[in-house]
């Protein structure tokens, strides 16, 4: 019913479709597709918080609170949502009693926003990018034409985990050796449990 209520858009890779900071008019129910979750430092870059795949709502915190969004929301691949006013949301929460259900979504989604490198700080590097790898391949479309293909390049992988990028070049050719990931530039999972092991899952 929600998804009825709401307008379709389609977004290409790369695009940035919350800006932090910026007042929340309005919320999108992720029908297809992945996006990043990224909140700004101090120093102007860029911290990976989350990622987000299909069935999820982006910016209802910010719509809720009728404040301005805590974070930048930018898709991975081509994104489909429903975009809904944020009048038109709360409306509809409204209607449907929907407000308690909202406050568990959001309770729930916030206990899973710790930052990557706050998450995996005790973590080993191999592990750290393992799991990186496993989360975005998981919510990967199946039905895309390389679901398992990783969409971030190494520099992003070691921004993303505060990580060197040599050390990240260095675990990704042995994450090759060990049959997680196929031999070559692009970055692609050919077996899944051996990534699942690496990333102690």
């Amino acid at each position: 019913m929600l998804l009825e209520s709401g307008v379709n858009r389609v977004y290409p890779p790369g695009s940035r479709v919350f800006q932090q900071g910026e007042p929340g008019s309005a919320v999108l129910a992720l029908v297809s597709g992945r996006v990043k979750v990224l909140g700004a430092e101090p120093d102007g870059g860029q911290l990976l918080i989350t990622l987000r795949g299909a069935g999820d709502l982006l910016g209802e915190v910010a719509a809720r609170r009728l404040s301005r969004r805590t974070a930048s929301v930018e898709t991975i691949d081509t994104c489909t949502a429903r975009v809904l006013s944020t009048d038109r949301f709360n409306a509809f929460l409204s209607r449907h009693d929907g407000h308690s259900v909202l406050t568990d979504y959001v309770v729930t989604k916030l206990s899973q926003t710790v930052p990557y490198q706050v998450e995996l700080v005790h973590f080993t590097p191999e592990r750290k990018i393992a799991r990186l790898l496993l989360e975005v391949v998981t919510l990967a479309d199946q039905a895309a034409t390389h679901p398992n293909r990783v969409p971030f390049s190494q520099q992003e992988i070691a921004e993303a985990l505060g990580l060197a990028r040599s050390t990240v070049a260095l675990h990704l050719q042995r994450l090759r050796k060990l049959g997680a990931l196929r031999s070559g530039r692009r970055l692609e999972v050919s077996d899944l449990d051996a990534l699942k092991e690496s990333a102690g899952v």
